[in-house]
């Protein structure tokens, strides 16, 4: 399957056990999997992991699953944390925003002064906003 195909499997529950298992650094077998996600039976577990095997998402190794192929493009791994990309954004234009507001403060205000002020704060915000929406989502 193309990454498209791949990424049309990768919704509802089924996204939820992608998660699951991306977080996971060891194979993860069916009933472990029913148990973590509190699903109602072993066969809707099994129904999950197969449509990922068949989209070539997972592989089985070691009487487990486990994630073959990455692909949450708005999230980073890190060991087994998902982190959203736009946590270092929103990281960088806080620190800009603090350097502006400490170092860079001239001893009388100006329009152009506040103008900049003012922006780095609605960026901040927005990528605030927008790293809070990708991790409350699990967005793709």
């Amino acid at each position: 399957m193309s990454a498209d195909e791949s990424k049309d499997v990768l919704r509802g529950t089924t996204l939820e056990v992608y998660r699951f298992l991306l977080k996971s650094n060891k194979p993860v077998g069916i009933r472990e999997l029913q148990r973590a996600l509190n699903l109602s039976s072993p066969s809707v577990a099994t129904y999950h992991l197969s449509k990922l095997e068949d989209a070539g998402l997972l592989k089985r190794q070691d009487g487990g699953y486990t994630v073959d192929r990455f692909l949450l493009e708005n999230s980073i791994k890190i060991s087994h944390f998902l982190i959203p990309r736009f946590l270092f954004y929103t990281i960088f234009a806080f620190a800009v925003l603090l350097i502006e507001l400490t170092l860079l403060s001239p001893p009388v205000l100006t329009r152009e002064y506040v103008f900049f002020v003012a922006a780095t704060a609605i960026f901040t915000l927005a990528f605030c906003y927008e790293t809070i929406k990708t991790y409350q989502r699990g967005s793709l």
